[in-house]
């Protein structure tokens, strides 16, 4: 449906809120957006999604993931799966953990408190407790350093863009050119 001038009804972004297709929203800092992404060991940033800023995390797993594509050294189409996955309490929820299970993925998501103790009130109903390694949930920093690489560019740090696609134009080109660095 067209208004008189023309103009085409703004089309809802996934991820929801905020005026469509700027990835604005409102959080208790005012109007911010959230950046979700993945990284390699390296601390080189894999895949890019960007979201208003009330968005939770956990919300946005799937589109991270699905956005990946691990290069190969040889000749070949790039991977799509990762070997495994380190991720925060925040995506510690059983549809994401079914979701790993399925596509055989390794991770390692500490259990959140109060699902622990819901398991343990359920008895021996309640299920065995998810793999945990402590020593592989160490290296779930790579992602924090690989947000800070981002962040050495002045323009995602402070994101004086207003549409949403020329800010990930912004963090592309500065996910690139760590890349080339690297």
């Amino acid at each position: 449906m067209r208004s008189r001038a023309g103009a085409r009804p703004p089309v809802p972004v996934p991820g929801g809120g905020g005026a469509p297709g700027e990835a604005l929203g409102r959080s208790r800092g005012g109007l911010t957006c959230k950046l979700h992404l993945s990284a390699d060991g390296k601390c080189r940033p894999l895949s890019l999604v960007i979201t208003p800023g009330q968005r939770a995390d956990c919300t946005q797993f799937e589109p991270v993931m699905d956005k990946i594509r691990v290069p190969r050294t040889g000749a070949g189409r790039p991977r799509r799966l990762p070997d495994s996955v380190g991720a925060d309490k925040a995506y510690s929820n059983s549809l994401i953990r079914s979701y790993l299970r399925r596509r055989g993925i390794r991770h390692v998501i500490p259990e959140k408190s109060d699902t622990k103790s819901a398991r343990l009130r359920r008895g021996s109903r309640g299920g065995r407790p998810p793999g945990f390694d402590k020593t592989r949930y160490k290296a779930r920093n790579t992602i924090e350093r690989a947000i800070n690489k981002l962040k050495h560019f002045r323009a995602v740090a402070t994101r004086y863009d207003k549409r949403g696609y020329v800010f990930l134009g912004t963090v592309t080109a500065a996910a690139l050119l760590i890349w080339l660095r690297s």
